[in-house]
């Protein structure tokens, strides 16, 4: 009898040990999840991906910075689907003169690689809205750009450009749309993208006075620049 209720209590310890320990893998798995999502929010969304700066003989420089997309699905007016990414560019004047910063995009449809590594060709569409973006909505939806939809509609097939002053030792953000074109074989992974299943990486750069934006490795021209005889003293690269 006493053998049996041995044996019972160690029936009964078994079970709760095995029991309990799956619900204590997972606790630990859901703070080992929320950490590694939390890092993710915080680099996509207060950081920023490149950096350049250029400078001339005199010390005069100006600093890009490119931002993370953040992305969505949107609908056109006549049903088409897109994925829309949003970035930012910041531009800091450190010369002694007014920077004058112009930036324009034809409308044209251009076609180029759909993501980062992939082999897959697809249609976009670049869009620059008249909107400043300062740092401190980083962490909004869209980093704060407002009305979307109706900018897009009213410009998608238009040349869309922004013309800015940026005063010495002055800042000034700019937003730009991204719209990926897709098609009726993609519509089992266009959530997946919209929430950044492929790696799309783009920004502004200098080339002499002219402005280049490069999306997923192709360049296209921007706009340009008052300030002469800049070159890239540095170049920074966050994540991937």
């Amino acid at each position: 009898m006493k053998f049996a209720f041995i044996s019972f209590l160690t029936l009964i310890s078994l079970v709760i040990t095995s029991c309990g320990q799956p619900h204590t893998d997972r606790t630990i798995e859901k703070v080992k999840s929320a950490s590694k999502d939390n890092a993710t929010s915080i680099r996509s969304y207060t950081g920023y991906h490149t950096m350049y700066e250029y400078t001339d003989s005199s010390g005069n420089s100006l600093v890009i910075k490119n931002s993370f997309p953040k992305g969505e699905l949107y609908t056109g007016p006549n049903g088409e689907k897109y994925v829309k990414a949003i970035f930012w560019t910041q531009v800091t004047n450190n010369a002694d003169v007014p920077l004058e910063l112009s930036i324009n995009f034809s409308g044209n449809t251009y076609d180029f690689l759909d993501s980062t590594g992939s082999s897959v060709v697809r249609s976009y569409k670049l869009l620059v809205p008249p909107d400043t973006m300062t740092l401190g909505k980083e962490s909004l939806l869209n980093f704060g750009l407002t009305n979307i939809d109706d900018f897009v509609r009213k410009s998608i097939d238009k040349p869309t450009s922004l013309r800015r002053t940026i005063n010495p030792k002055e800042s000034s953000g700019v937003y730009l749309i991204r719209l990926a074109i897709m098609q009726k074989a993609d519509s089992l992974q266009v959530k997946t993208k919209a929430r950044g299943g492929g790696v799309t990486r783009a920004g502004f750069s200098l080339k002499g006075q002219n402005l280049i934006y490069t999306l997923n490795g192709k360049e296209f021209p921007g706009g340009n620049i008052n300030l002469k005889y800049l070159t890239l003293k540095d170049h920074r690269k966050v994540g991937i």
